[in-house]
């Protein structure tokens, strides 16, 4: 059976040049969640093998490739670093969104180094005044990963809705380095070598330019289509994001699972017992196993119709199956973190260590499941309200 037609020369390419990394990223890994932070050398790493172009425009030297790439790249990082996956998947879907911005946006950013970075965090706390030729922000935001690594930002607000009409909606509002400080402030149980550090915007000016209605799909909402008229570019936001912040999950619980197998095969107990002949260990590894190959296929199906829809136009999927598919991906964490809970306890009293791997990994999946996109309940629920017949509740599907 051949690959996936996404699944091009180039794709291959770079899977190849993330999976080479993932012996060094999981030597590296003690010391960057040590130091709170991943190191530059990993981050030049990445750059140095065009990972962070996967999703990035050919016309700022990206490669603009499928989707499920950019997440196989991500799940692939994961099982060497789930910080550094983690971090990966944030700043590297940017490279996408900045695309759907004003030209003028994208000259600033990558007009000198089409290799810069760009950090986030989408919560809608900033706090906006309408002034001539654009905003006028101050606030405070949490959860900034890797913003130490990034020269500008992407900041969520709520701004008066664009066509005129009574409310409010969500947009995306690009900050260059010198318009907002770093407080750090991320001393936490897992992923603590992302750095999702708070950030601090004291009456900046945002220009017009800069800001892009978040959940406007249309071709006046995304005015970067003019130069990027790939079908990459019609996918909705929140689908390209969500599997952002719960992929990295798959690939960690894949890298506890060789953590584990690998200790398993030696590993004799204080009272003689060996590990690979608990039943219990060996549930524990299939079953883990199991989780994330049925967790892979249902990422790539989805995204079969998501990019199949993109290529007619950005034809809009029922809202049925996108409040499904947003509840499929938040729902990855919740599946791998009863998996590697498992696999640590299958370990016993030796597993409780931090010179193992899986207790590592333990926390970083843990601490995924409270991002806001991966509240698996609540999204379970607003899909089965709509399917009950109640009205869609998540703005963002």
């Amino acid at each position: 059976m051949g690959h996936p037609d996404y699944l091009t020369p180039e794709a291959l390419d770079v899977i190849a040049k993330a999976r080479a990394l993932v012996p060094v990223l999981a030597e590296r890994a003690a010391a960057a969640e040590a130091a709170g932070r991943v190191p530059q050398q990993t981050i030049d790493d990445l750059k140095a093998a065009g990972l962070f172009r996967v999703l990035q425009p050919k016309l700022w030297g990206g490669l603009e490739l499928d989707p499920r790439v950019f997440y196989a790249v991500q799940m692939t990082l994961a099982e060497g670093c789930m910080s550094t996956a983690w971090m990966y998947g944030v700043i590297g879907v940017h490279n996408w969104q900045l695309a759907l911005f004003p030209k003028a946006a994208q000259d600033e950013v990558w007009g000198r180094d089409t290799s810069t970075l760009i950090a986030s965090t989408y919560m809608p706390v900033g706090k906006c005044e309408r002034v001539d030729g654009g905003w006028r922000m101050s606030g405070r935001w949490s959860f900034s990963s890797g913003s130490e690594h990034c020269q500008w930002i992407f900041l969520g607000a709520l701004l008066p809705r664009r066509d005129g009409q009574p409310g409010i909606e969500h947009a995306t509002m690009l900050l260059p380095q010198g318009d907002f400080r770093i407080e750090k402030n991320w001393d936490v149980l897992g992923l603590r070598a992302t750095g999702s550090h708070d950030i601090v915007v004291e009456n900046a000016f945002i220009p017009d330019h800069r800001t892009q209605r978040t959940n406007d799909y249309s071709d006046e909402g995304c005015p970067g289509r003019v130069d990027h008229t790939s079908w990459l570019y019609r996918i909705p936001f929140i689908q390209v994001f969500q599997r952002a912040v719960s992929s990295a999950c798959i690939g960690a619980l894949d890298g506890a699972i060789h953590e584990f197998r690998r200790r398993a095969a030696a590993h004799v107990g204080k009272h003689g017992n060996k590990t690979a002949e608990d039943v219990n260990a060996q549930l524990a590894v299939a079953e883990a196993m199991m989780a994330t190959d049925q967790l892979r296929l249902v990422l790539n199906r989805n995204f079969a119709t998501i990019v199949d829809n993109a290529r007619h136009g950005g034809r809009v999927m029922p809202v049925e199956e996108r409040l499904l598919q947003r509840a499929q991906s938040a729902a990855v964490p919740k599946v791998c973190s009863q998996h590697v809970n498992e696999l640590l306890r299958c370990q016993a009293g030796s597993g409780v260590y931090k010179s193992n791997p899986v207790e590592r990994i333990y926390r970083d999946i843990n601490t995924a499941r409270g991002h806001y996109a991966n509240n698996a309940d609540a999204y379970a629920r607003a899909h089965g309200g709509v399917m009950l017949g109640l009205p869609n509740t998540d703005p963002f599907v």
